[in-house]
């Protein structure tokens, strides 16, 4: 597939989306419509723009890769998104109906509230690094393919292809934010969701398949091994280790995320934040299965047509994360390479464009006070969040830079490797606001709890199969990281005489 003919419809595309961020933020770009989309936004476009932010290109990419790794994946991930399900289900009955009663921006200020100031910055503290690594991680998926089907063959530089990347997300979504970002995301989500189906539909066509031919080959072959009931000890796609770990990384990562709770909190009611949820989980559940194939038919066309897994650059090894861009681009032709451009790029940047609003958000509100009726909209309050918008831009560029540098391995399992040690204290904060009713905190010392629990685990997951009877540990470690935090805010409490209203 020509690279110039690439290029060109990713221009369009982007054109596209500055159109729609122009037109939605016209009438009004004020904090208080980039923070919250003024409160007024239809729950089923944030049901169906949520999609693409929880999907990502990770899903796109490295789930569907993941299915033939050597290491024997298969469908394993179906069972995380399993517990995916639940732990929306959770989100949706019991930490919405908190965010809406106290009628949050930042669900952060809940941990002021309920636990004091320096657990309140520690916690924003935690998303900010949260986010920050792992948008930045999601984003660094889409530039490597870029870089390797487009801009290599104009001699770009890897660290200019992301230095383009972030500018063309930050020109979108600085006016309008949250505003736009619904509407951005619910057209990228178009573009993702149509992408999955017709990539089976060409994949189907070059293997002279039909649909039910597709879906009993998918099911006898070697690769649709869903669940796995072996060998509890060492194997990290056990059933339980998996399952469990869906449940609390989707807790922590959505529902302890501002990112995608801010898009819940930007609707009138709770009522419309819940039926977004719900209906937003049942679309997510099915829309893995598709993934998933993906994953299995890639493979086998891989096979049929002598097709081995791509190289990393970095250290030759082959790396699974390639083989859908390099079978979707260079094997299918020219329409089917266009639309796996554009429903990559629209599955990244519908992660990280949010990801910067959310994490601008957060810091103008929770280190600013921007959410202060004083403040939101005082004289110098927009200039600073533009200021904050470009800084964490930067940030991220950085990032991404080193994240280059350093990782060769499969996105999906960085991914989920950091949100175990970064979102783990999260979990144990909010666990001990919400059930621990009747005791405060020393509050002070709860910065050295958050720091000491991931280095705890860090420890029990690389010496866990000397002291646990050969323990591996696999994505359940965030419940882990969590329960360490628990246990360590009690060692730090206090009683006190009232019960906590939240």
């Amino acid at each position: 597939m020509s690279p110039t003919i690439l290029l060109c419809f990713l221009i369009g595309y982007f054109l596209l989306l500055i159109i729609i961020s122009f037109v939605t933020s016209k009438k009004s770009s004020d904090n208080s419509t980039f923070f919250v989309a003024n409160r007024n936004s239809k729950w089923y476009l944030v049901a169906f723009g949520m999609i693409g932010t929880a999907l990502s290109g990770v899903t796109f990419i490295s789930v569907p890769g993941e299915v033939g790794a050597p290491s024997g994946n298969q469908f394993q991930y179906f069972q995380f998104v399993l517990g995916n399900a639940v732990g929306f289900i959770i989100i949706a009955t019991v930490l919405l109906p908190l965010y809406y009663r106290m009628n949050l921006t930042s669900i952060y200020s809940y941990i002021e509230k309920r636990l004091g100031h320096y657990s309140y910055k520690t916690a924003a503290s935690i998303f900010l690094l949260s986010r920050t690594l792992g948008s930045a991680t999601r984003l660094y998926l889409v530039v490597i393919v870029l870089q390797r089907f487009i801009f290599d063959n104009y001699g770009v530089p890897f660290w200019l292809t992301v230095l383009i990347s972030l500018a063309l997300i930050w020109s979108y979504t600085f006016k309008g934010g949250l505003k736009t970002i619904i509407i951005t995301d619910t057209l990228q989500t178009f573009f993702l969701v149509l992408s999955v189906f017709l990539t089976i539909y060409f994949i189907c066509n070059s293997l002279d398949f039909n649909i039910p031919q597709a879906f009993e080959t998918i099911k006898t072959s070697s690769y649709s091994k869903i669940f796995f009931l072996n060998d509890f000890l060492t194997n990290k796609f056990y059933f339980s280790k998996q399952f469990i770990g869906g449940i609390f990384v989707t807790i922590a990562m959505t529902g302890l995320d501002q990112d995608l709770m801010q898009k819940n909190l930007s609707m009138g009611t709770i009522k419309e934040a819940q039926k977004n949820m719900f209906t937003f989980t049942g679309v997510f559940v099915i829309l893995n299965v598709f993934f998933l194939s993906v994953g299995a038919l890639l493979y086998i066309f891989a096979a049929k047509n002598g097709i081995d897994i791509p190289l990393d650059h970095i250290s030759g090894k082959p790396r699974t994360d390639l083989l859908f861009p390099e079978i979707a681009l260079n094997n299918l032709g020219a329409v089917p390479a266009i639309i796996f451009m554009l429903g990559l790029t629209a599955a990244t940047f519908a992660t990280t464009d949010s990801a910067l609003t959310a994490l601008t958000t957060s810091f103008c509100v929770d280190f600013l006070g921007m959410a202060k009726a004083e403040n939101v909209n005082a004289k110098d309050a927009v200039k600073k969040r533009h200021t904050v918008h470009v800084a964490f831009s930067i940030l991220m560029f950085l990032v991404i830079i080193v994240i280059n540098a350093l990782n060769s391995s499969s996105v999906v399992s960085l991914i989920f490797t950091i949100a175990s040690y970064t979102y783990g204290p999260l979990l144990g904060l909010y666990s001990f606001g919400l059930f621990v009713k009747k005791r405060g905190l020393h509050d002070k010392l709860v910065p050295i709890v958050c720091l000491l629990s991931p280095f705890l685990c860090y420890l029990l997951s690389t010496y866990s199969t000397t002291l646990l009877g050969g323990y591996v540990f696999s994505v359940e470690l965030i419940l882990i990281n969590g329960l360490i935090t628990f246990i360590g805010l009690l060692f730090i409490s206090k009683k006190t005489d009232a019960q906590t209203r939240f």
